[in-house]
């Protein structure tokens, strides 16, 4: 089941409008994992030009809702906890990595971080979703 849950996550991110928006591109998705990339450009400017920590964390969660949803199952965030560390320049290509740390039945615990394509740590982030009973609507 996990491949054809995998490519139904691929499908939705594709045609997700809020992901097209910011140019999130889903890169890889495996078991409580996803890798999310996104050019920072024009469009994610705040008031100082500089990258709108909402992008960022746009970027974080798509990570996290893709790597939350690879267990089939719907999940629902609970917490997020950001940390900024550094801002990206113009034109940086940031991938946000979401790892699985640990679950129960119900919750799920992920690690995220954003890199800049030198490896720099951009953000890091804790991330904590409820697992629902209900397999997801789209599979």
């Amino acid at each position: 089941m996990s491949e054809k849950v995998f490519e139904a996550l691929r499908e939705r991110v594709k045609s997700e409008p809020y992901a097209k928006m910011l140019g999130l591109e889903l890169v890889k998705v495996e078991s409580g994992y996803a890798l999310i990339r996104m050019a920072f450009s024009e469009r994610h400017h705040n008031i100082h030009g500089r990258c709108h920590g909402g992008a960022i964390f746009s970027l974080i969660d798509e990570a996290f809702q893709i790597a939350s949803n690879s267990s089939g199952k719907i999940e629902i965030a609970l917490n997020v906890n950001v940390s900024y560390m550094k801002a990206p320049r113009e034109g940086e290509v940031l991938t946000s990595e979401a790892r699985l740390v640990d679950s129960s039945r119900r919750i799920s615990h992920f690690l995220i971080e954003v890199r800049n394509a030198a490896g720099d740590l951009m953000a890091s982030c804790q991330a904590t979703a409820y697992r629902r009973d209900e397999p997801l609507p789209f599979l």
